[in-house]
């Protein structure tokens, strides 16, 4: 696996246990629709979650939610439609990002609620 890929997964596993620490409910892990993937999707209370995860080893070109580009949420949107249709969820969805920053063997974890809405394209 290359080390952008391992880098992904830890970064991943580090915002599954910052979401479970928060009291989040986590329903699905890497959930694919077609060629698109919801990192997390997790259950807040009333909330259907659908999380997209972003690791960066440093800011340098900028903070890791920066890199949610409005393709990318096109794709996480049309996977949540698959997911809630699926599953039959009347839950109320929101997008939330969460980043996750090394520096050194430390690292800072970053959640933005409401990142995003769906919008009509």
């Amino acid at each position: 696996m290359a080390d952008h890929n391992d880098l992904g997964k830890e970064g991943e596993d580090i915002a599954e246990k910052f979401l479970r620490n928060e009291k989040y409910q986590i329903l699905e892990r890497n959930w694919r629709f077609g060629k698109d993937e919801i990192d997390i999707i997790a259950q807040e209370g009333v909330f259907l979650v659908i999380v997209e995860v972003k690791t960066r080893r440093t800011n340098y070109f900028g903070e890791p939610e920066e890199s949610v580009t409005r393709d990318k949420q096109k794709f996480l949107i049309r996977a949540a439609n698959a997911y809630i249709l699926k599953k039959n969820s009347d839950l109320e969805t929101r997008f939330d990002i969460v980043s996750v920053l090394f520096s050194g063997n430390n690292h800072v974890v970053k959640q933005i609620k409401d990142a995003f809405y769906p919008t009509l394209y």
